[in-house]
């Protein structure tokens, strides 16, 4: 059996910055509590972990106002600019571990809200990434996440200027075929591509491995939106694609009657889950 592994399978930098900053704080701050603003990022493994290392995963405003005292790390996704504020209000040590590729977004609805421009981001409402940018932008403000969202879409004559961003993990293509239908629309639109060129270049890797293997594994967690976009892309091209968390989820008879193998990964799946996976999938074929 011949395996493909993605080049860009795993950890992207802003998760990687993120997560080496917890591990950071927990080393440098020993005897004092650790907490993350929602999981620093979408995998188990890592969550289960900073666990080990003292660190707390604060789910809610509810769970934060009950903290009295240590260092709030903000999750790789970011939060709304008023979590910010009220961790430093309450006296809290704040860190910011956001994407700098986020953290941008945040700085480009925060200043064209300021200009009186209506924002739309084109991504998932329910991503936590989503509800941080939402967060920093203005009342004038709409998520956008499929083309029936688009063609719903509609502003009052001289609306004024639209701004369009995207979730930094969202469908390049999709991205483009929703853009299209708001610009039919006539608005005096400017276009921000705001999706990493980590999330498009792991997308595009992907579809051209799925292509040309027999069976594609997309090992990530089932939260992971990047993850899942790569799921998403994959079963396009490769009708026996698998996606699973870790290798205990893996089927090996669901690969015992094909020859190549692609594996991919999320950009929040730590390097041993990729290796384990393959190891036995080389070991087993």
């Amino acid at each position: 059996m011949k395996i493909e592994l993605a080049k860009t399978a795993g950890f992207c930098f802003g998760v990687k910055r993120a997560v080496d900053t917890v591990y950071a704080q927990a080393r440098e701050h020993e005897g004092e509590k650790i907490y993350t603003y929602g999981p620093i990022i979408h995998n188990e493994e890592v969550i289960r972990d900073l666990q080990k290392q003292g660190v707390e995963v604060l789910c809610n405003e509810k769970e934060l106002d009950a903290v009295e005292s240590g260092i709030v790390v903000i999750r790789s996704h970011g939060v709304p600019r008023y979590i910010c504020e009220k961790i430093e209000k309450r006296g809290l040590t704040c860190v910011d571990a956001t994407c700098p590729f986020v953290k941008k977004i945040h700085k480009i609805v925060e200043e064209e809200s300021a200009e009186g421009t209506h924002v739309i981001i084109i991504g998932n409402g329910e991503h936590p990434e989503v509800q941080g940018i939402r967060g920093w932008a203005g009342d004038r403000v709409t998520v956008i996440q499929t083309a029936e969202d688009a063609q719903k879409f509609h502003l009052e004559e001289n609306a004024g200027k639209i701004c369009i961003v995207a979730q930094t993990t969202f469908n390049y293509n999709k991205f483009k075929d929703l853009v299209e239908i708001i610009s039919k629309k006539g608005y005096d639109i400017i276009v921000l591509n705001t999706i990493c060129n980590a999330t498009k270049e792991r997308q595009e890797e992907a579809r051209h491995i799925a292509e040309r293997v027999d069976a594609m594994v997309v090992i990530g967690d089932k939260r992971s939106s990047n993850t899942q976009k790569l799921f998403e892309i994959c079963k396009e091209e490769c009708l026996n694609t698998y996606y699973i968390q870790t290798l205990d989820d893996l089927d090996m008879n669901q690969l015992r009657s094909v020859e190549t193998v692609g594996i991919t990964a999320g950009a929040s799946t730590p390097k041993k889950i990729i290796e384990e996976v393959q190891n036995n999938v080389r070991i087993n074929f």
